[in-house]
Parts: structure tokens; C-alpha cells; sequence
């Protein structure tokens, strides 16, 4: 009996290693969702070219000056992640038929692009109002329907962009793709705008701070027929640039001059899907009050760029 009673403890003993092993990972998973720390990072080598194929092994994480783990870490490109997108797209009365015809164009394109991802969008149009014009989805056709509603819906003066970023962000808090257990989407907003906000009530900072509790980077297009110039010479940045929300969120603004919005759009096409999340479980005995500073470096001197460089304790 004393064979069979040994074989009987070793199979135990294994049991309760792979149980244990399988509480660590339902652990893990339970906790990327609330307590990792998250950045979106994108690298760019000593050439300027988008640095692809990065693993967590070409990074440094510094929080408040000291070297930590990085516990998660995972890019978009050859990833699991799943994208969720809203397009913030000006109707307003400044806006020609011409330029909303060209932005619906651009938007279907760029979705195309993206048809090899875990896709989702959403559209959101904006002038006097801010209004949903489609939910999150990853249905090309309901994408297509929605855009030619667009040209229905222009009315007033007033262009409430900084409402529409506030309502964006909103939107993807609640409805969008939500954190699986495995993985972290990447989020972002598309803002296509003559770039003059007028009648928000939402300030810039505001719109900062929630896309940094959201973590979701916002891009901005610029179009062409509504650059201000100075002396007919010199383009004058408009407000929206000057705000810095793009830049804030780890995004950027781009000014459609040279450039048509679609070849704007496949540059931002590859700037999301190029991206990197860094995540790591803070100190719990850091100081909840204050604003914990993060650093994310690249080990061959590449540039990284964050969509945050601070985070809260969750209490």
C-alpha cells in the first residue's frame, strides 16, 4: 500500500501546484483592470521611422525616479488588442458640403485599413449640438449608413469641439470595447475640425485630464479651406492646436495643407496600430494624494512618446 499512498501524495501535490498556479493567473487577469498603471507608448528609431517588433525588454520604466517592473506589456501590430475609435467629425455651418463629402471618403478608407484589426468605431458629429451618430461597431455598413447622415445634420454656428471631446471620451468609458482579461484596447479619438472651437463649456485641461483617466489619445485634422493665414503669408496655429490635447494625450494634430485627409488618416492608421502598452502595478504605499510621475525610456536611445507621464493611486 505504501507505493499506491506515495503515488496518491505526489498527485495531490501536483494538484495543488496547478491549482495554485491557475489562482496566480485568475489573479493576474482579475487585476489587469484595475490596478495596472497603463501607458500607450510609441517609439520612433534614430531615423524617425516608427520602431516596430519592440518587446518590454527594450524599455526602462521609472516611477518617481525609481527603476520598476514592467508587468504588462503588449503591442497593437501582431497583438490581441482590440481598437476602439470614435471620430469627432465638425458639421457646423463653417464646414462646406465639399469638406464633408472629403472627411466621409477619408473615414471610410481609413477604416479599411484597419479591416485586419479587432476594430471598433464610433461617430460622433459636433457644431451648435454634440450627437451620436453611431455606437461602437465593427459592421463596415453601419459604419457607411452613418456617414451619409452626416450632411443632414448641419446647423448653427457655433462649433462645440472641446464638448465633443469631453462627450467622446464619455462614450468610451461606457460603451466602447471594455479591458479583457488578457489584454488592454487601444483607444483613440479622431477629431476633424477647421480647428476654431466656439461656445464650450468644457476647457482643454478637462478634456486632458479625462482622456488621461480613460487612457485614450486624441488626434486632430486641420482642414485645408478654413487656414487662417496673417498677412496672406503666415498660417496662424488655431485654437485647437494651441491647447495642446493632442499633444497632451499622446497624440497629434495635423494640418491637411499638402496632404489629403486620407493620407493624413493612414498616417494615424499607423501611428495607433504602432503603438505599445506599458503597464505596471504601483506601490500601494506611495502616497495616494499625489500625482505619481512616470518616465518610459527606450534602452537603444530610441524617442518615446507617452500618452501620459502621470498617473493617481486608485484608493
Amino acid at each position: 500500500m505504501r507505493p499506491v499512498k506515495c503515488r496518491f501524495t505526489c498527485f495531490v501535490s501536483c494538484l495543488v501546484s496547478i491549482l495554485s498556479s491557475c489562482i496566480v493567473v485568475s489573479a493576474q487577469e482579475i487585476r489587469i483592470d484595475t490596478k495596472l498603471a497603463v501607458f500607450e507608448v510609441t517609439v520612433r528609431n534614430d531615423r524617425g521611422e516608427p520602431a516596430s517588433g519592440l518587446t518590454a525588454n527594450d524599455f526602462r520604466l521609472y516611477e518617481n525616479g525609481n527603476l520598476r517592473q514592467i508587468d504588462f506589456f503588449e503591442p497593437v501590430r501582431n497583438g490581441r488588442r482590440p481598437l476602439s475609435i470614435v471620430f469627432a467629425l465638425d458639421v457646423s455651418g463653417s464646414m462646406s458640403v465639399q469638406e464633408i463629402e472629403r472627411l466621409k471618403s477619408a473615414v471610410s478608407a481609413f477604416a479599411e485599413k484597419l479591416a485586419g484589426y479587432d476594430a471598433y468605431f464610433s461617430i460622433i458629429s459636433f457644431g451648435m449640438n454634440v450627437r451620436s451618430e453611431l455606437s461602437f461597431t465593427n459592421r463596415r455598413n453601419k459604419l457607411e449608413n452613418a456617414l451619409d447622415r452626416l450632411g443632414r445634420n448641419r446647423n448653427g454656428l457655433s462649433t462645440h469641439t472641446y464638448d465633443a471631446l469631453d462627450f467622446a471620451i464619455r462614450q468610451i468609458g461606457k460603451k466602447s470595447m471594455p479591458w479583457r482579461t488578457k489584454t488592454i484596447p487601444r483607444r483613440a479619438i479622431i477629431v476633424i475640425t477647421d480647428g476654431f472651437p466656439v461656445g464650450d463649456l468644457t476647457t482643454p485641461k478637462l478634456v486632458i485630464e479625462r482622456a488621461h483617466a480613460a487612457n485614450t489619445s486624441i488626434f486632430n485634422i486641420i482642414l485645408p479651406s478654413f487656414l487662417r493665414t496673417e498677412s496672406g503669408t503666415k498660417r496662424v496655429p488655431t485654437p485647437l492646436e494651441i491647447s495642446g490635447v493632442a499633444r497632451a494625450t499622446g497624440g497629434c494634430t495635423f494640418v491637411a495643407g499638402t496632404k489629403r485627409p486620407d493620407e493624413i488618416l493612414a498616417e494615424i492608421a499607423e501611428e495607433i496600430t504602432g503603438s505599445y502598452a506599458v503597464a505596471f502595478y504601483p506601490d500601494q504605499n506611495a502616497e495616494i494624494a499625489r500625482e505619481q510621475h512616470v518616465r518610459i525610456e527606450s534602452v537603444h536611445g530610441f524617442i518615446v512618446k507617452q500618452n501620459r507621464d502621470t498617473y493617481m493611486l486608485a484608493k
